[in-house]
Order: structure tokens, then C-alpha cells, then sequence
């Protein structure tokens, strides 16, 4: 990165004088239309506040990655670019594991190391707060309760979280499939549980005799699997009301982007649960969202932190669509940044969809280390960096960047010392949150869990019912003509009405997403 030939900057200041080898680099992040400032670009060791690194705002539905070692500023990378799209009128979701993303709700505080940052990366710095949602995996934590039916999550990130072979996985999809064309609704784990029990009984045996059989074994593993999982204290998360993946989209009354913020430190000890909960959550906004084509800028931006998580252990049959996923979601206005410690950790199928990128400081003490820094550089375009260099010379703050210009062609690579956050660098204290949370407009829709009559009530409710007799018979009806527990259960009016109707909302069997993810009636 020799500096040897240089010239003035555009603006004549002799202290921002650039090297004539990195003025490519800056004229690639010259962008006429709106974009985030990101930082400055970075050229052996010095910064230079005049050559300013941007990503346009258009592009930021083309996904991303934000990667790097622990304590590199992964966070607050999140935190500056939620800042700057909730200013430009678009919704975030922020995945905040770690609990210290709050403070984006309060304004920052000055002092010393912010005002030389900004000095460094020619940012007018001022402290701000910005409109923000706070939400809780299942009221589990300060935020607004998030939870799923059983139903809309669906077999597939379902059996993902209680570690179902493939064939078990099958087997669920079987009992989902079973539940949707008799009418019997799945709210919540006791719900699964009963319909198990039922197709493994006597009684239930026959129901699935056209379509396939439940073995006892894979039903007990199924059954063993929800008992451990609501040991864990996990039977919160699934439930109602519903939370509604609309809510996400919303903006606050003076246009700005709101900034939803999902607490999991209460959770992070059961990292598969809250990482297949937030694809939930991109798969209902896949499921729901019309088509909207390449737009102005995003509907909204989703940071999918601890992102290995995901597709760690991951079914092949997953990955594709978690793939496909991400590669549609795009056209419904939708950007995804998944948030990580290298890239490796994404499938390739994945990373290669990512078209924006932010690495931060990568550690080499290892072999292993060696090979995932060697992976990462792979990764980039060509670049006049050297940059397994600088990838373990960067410091907190700083990272490499590529990002996709506004005609969709990659930047060139540049080395960026980021800009401060505007609000407050930590969490806010949880008198605070509270406070905040009894505040949102989504309070009285979601605090308070709602238990109402579904596959259980019914199914227990028919097993207590004595068997109807015709008034005056003097036989018993002959075994082939005494109807099932089930038949029973949905043999009412109501039942019978609803199941011969494929348009009605609970007769019909759910057209469900790529992932078996579904919604009634939204």
C-alpha cells in the first residue's frame, strides 16, 4: 500500500491528500442518489475524512454481511446503519443478543473519543435518539411478547429446534398435514402434543392409514422432544396472540423508520431456539409481502445476528430454503444482513447473495484461524490491499468494505474507519425498557397470553363425550360403523360445513411457505 505518488484532495486541504493508487477506490463510493455514510477510507494507516465510504440506499435489499472477531464493533456497525435508515423512513429489525442495543432509543453522549472519531471520518456528530419497538422472544425478557401458533411456524423450523432426524422431520410434517384438513388447530405445544397422542392410539391408527402410518418409535421420540423442550421453559414462545410480522413495517409519526429491537440475553443459552425463531419471522414476511420489484429504497432491513446458529446441524433440504428465501425475499423489498464471525460461517449458496459487505478484524492465533482467514479473503474482489495483512491489523471500529454501487456492480474494496453512533453506546436501564414497553401501542394487543379452544380442548373434550345412541335403538352399531374419535370431533355441523369448504379458514389444509410456515385468516 505504498503512498509514494499522491495528490491534493478536492478540497485543497494538504491533510486529506490521498495516494493515487487509492483514488479509484473513493471515486467507487461517489453515488449521486441517497446512501449511509458508513466512514472514511482508510490507506496505511491514515484516514481521510474527504474520501467518504457509502453504500446506496436502493441496494440495501441486496443483502449483507457484517462479520469479524468478537470485540471488533459488529455492533455497533448494527447500530450506525439502523440509525441511518430509520433517518431515511426505513423499518429495522435488530436481532440484540448481547442486550446492549437499547440505547439506540436514547441519545448518545460526547466526549472525547467521539468527537476525534468524528474528526477522523468527517462526521458532523450530534446526539439523537430514534423510535424503537422493543420485543421479547415470549415475554421472556422486558420487550413485547413475540410468539408463534404452532400452526404458522410450522414442521420444519419446528422440528429444527427439537433436533428431528429428517425422517422425524417427515413424520411431523405428517401429523401438521393431518391437523390442517381435520380442522384441528395447533396454538400451542399441549395442542402437538395431544394430536400425537391421539394418532398413535387405538382410535387414531386408522386415520392415517391412506396417507402414510406414524410409527410408535418416531412418535415417542416426537413426544420426548416437546417434553425436554417445555422442561427448558419453552412453551412461552409458542402461542397466542400471534404476533403480526406487520407490525415490523411501521414507521413513527414523524416518518422515521421504527427500530425493532429483540431482546435475547434470557435466551442466548438456547442460541438454535432464538436463531430458527428470527427465520420464523423473515419466513412470515416472505409468506405475507407482495412483489414489489427493485424500489426506491427498502420496505425494510433485517439483522440476523449469530447467524452460524442457523446453519449449524442444518438439513440440506433447510438450506435450500433458507436459500431460496433469501434470494426472493429481495423482490419484496426486503434486505437481509446476516451477522457473523466469518464468512465461512454462511453457506456459499447464501454468501453468495450477499452483495454488501462489512468486515471487521479477523484473529489468526491457529491453523484453523489461518484457514478461515484465507477463506475471507477468497471472498473479496481484487484489491491493491494486501489485505490477510490487514484484515488482523485493523482496529475496533475500522473494517473492510465492498458494497454494490447503484447500477448493482461491486465497489472496490476500501478500508473504512466508521463513523460514531449518534445514540447511546449501550443498553438503557430496564426501568426504562418497562416503561417504554407499557407505552407501545402493541401493549394491550400482545401482553397477555390468550388459551382458547383448539386441538387439545377438542380432542379431550371428545374423549370424555360418551358415544351417541340414536333414541328407540335396541342394537349396538356394528364396529365398522362406530365413528372415530376423530370423525366425532369435527362430526358437528359447524365441522362438517367447514371441512367440505376449501375456502374456509379452518376446513382447508394451509397453503404453507417454503419453510411449512403459515398464517390464518391475517
Amino acid at each position: 500500500m505504498s503512498d509514494s505518488a499522491t495528490t491534493p484532495a478536492p478540497d485543497g486541504s494538504g491533510a486529506a491528500q490521498l495516494p493515487d493508487v487509492a483514488r479509484p477506490i473513493a471515486a467507487g463510493y461517489t453515488f449521486t442518489g441517497p446512501a449511509l455514510d458508513l466512514g472514511a477510507l482508510l490507506w496505511d494507516g491514515v484516514c481521510h475524512p474527504d474520501a467518504q465510504v457509502r453504500v446506496p440506499l436502493p441496494m440495501l435489499n441486496r443483502h449483507g454481511l457484517v462479520a469479524g472477531a468478537t470485540g471488533t464493533g459488529k455492533t455497533k456497525t448494527l447500530q450506525l446503519v439502523a440509525e441511518q435508515l430509520s433517518a431515511q423512513g426505513v423499518p429495522v429489525f435488530l436481532a440484540d443478543v448481547k442486550g446492549d442495543l437499547s440505547g439506540i432509543a436514547r441519545p448518545g453522549q460526547g466526549g472525547d473519543r467521539v468527537s476525534t472519531r468524528a474528526a477522523q471520518t468527517g462526521q458532523s456528530w450530534s446526539a439523537e435518539g430514534f423510535p424503537v419497538e422493543f420485543l421479547a422472544l415470549g415475554g421472556m425478557g422486558h420487550g413485547i411478547p413475540v410468539r408463534a401458533t404452532v400452526t404458522s411456524f410450522g414442521p420444519v423450523l419446528l422440528s429444527k429446534v427439537l433436533g428431528l432426524n429428517r425422517t422425524q422431520e417427515q413424520s411431523l410434517g405428517l401429523i401438521f398435514h393431518y391437523a390442517d384438513i381435520k380442522g384441528l388447530e395447533l396454538i400451542d405445544l399441549k395442542d402437538l402434543r395431544a394430536v400425537v397422542a391421539f394418532l398413535t392410539s387405538d382410535e387414531g391408527k386408522p386415520e392415517l392409514r391412506d396417507i402414510g402410518g406414524l410409527s410408535t418409535a418416531t412418535a415417542g421420540v416426537i413426544l420426548r422432544s416437546l417434553t425436554a423442550f417445555e422442561a427448558q421453559g419453552m412453551a412461552d414462545f409458542f402461542g397466542e396472540p400471534e404476533f403480526d410480522t406487520a407490525g415490523l413495517l411501521r414507521l413513527a409519526p414523524d416518518g422515521r423508520g421504527l427500530v425493532s429491537v429483540l431482546e435475547l440475553p434470557a435466551v442466548q443459552d438456547k442460541p438454535q431456539l432464538f436463531s430458527t425463531f428470527l427465520m420464523w419471522l423473515l419466513a412470515d414476511l416472505f409468506h405475507d409481502l407482495p412483489e414489489v420489484g427493485d424500489t426506491d429504497k427498502p420496505k425494510l432491513v433485517f439483522f440476523f445476528d449469530e447467524a452460524h446458529l442457523l446453519f449449524h446441524g442444518a438439513s440440506a433440504a433447510f438450506l435450500d430454503a433458507i436459500t431460496q428465501t433469501v434470494r426472493l425475499i429481495r423482490s419484496k423489498g426486503v434486505g437481509v444482513f446476516f451477522v457473523t464471525q466469518t464468512p465461512k460461517d454462511v453457506p456459499s449458496d447464501v454468501l453468495g447473495q450477499l452483495g454488501n459487505r462489512v468486515q471487521h478484524a479477523l484473529r489468526a492465533f491457529t491453523p484453523d484461524d489461518q484457514k478461515a482467514l484465507k477463506a475471507t479473503v477468497q471472498t473479496f474482489p481484487d484489491s491493491p490491499y494486501g489485505l490477510e495483512e490487514l484484515l488482523t491489523g485493523l482496529g475496533t471500529g475500522e473494517a473492510v468494505i465492498t458494497v454494490l454501487s447503484e447500477n448493482g456492480a461491486p465497489t472496490p474494496v476500501a478500508a473504512t474507519r466508521l463513523r460514531a453512533p449518534e445514540s447511546l453506546m449501550g443498553p438503557v436501564d430496564a426501568a426504562e425498557l418497562d416503561r417504554a414497553v407499557r407505552e407501545s401501542p402493541l401493549y394491550g394487543r400482545y401482553a397477555q397470553a390468550v388459551d382458547r379452544e383448539s386441538a387439545y380442548e377438542k380432542l379431550t373434550a371428545a374423549r370424555a363425550r360418551p358415544p351417541a345412541e340414536a333414541p328407540g335403538a335396541r342394537r349396538e352399531k356394528a364396529p365398522a360403523e362406530e365413528p372415530s374419535l376423530v370423525e366425532q370431533v369435527v362430526g358437528s355441523g359447524m365441522f362438517r360445513s367447514l371441512a367440505r369448504s376449501v375456502g374456509t379458514q379452518l376446513g382447508r389444509e394451509i397453503t404453507r411457505s417454503l419453510f411449512g410456515t403459515a398464517r390464518r385468516g391475517r
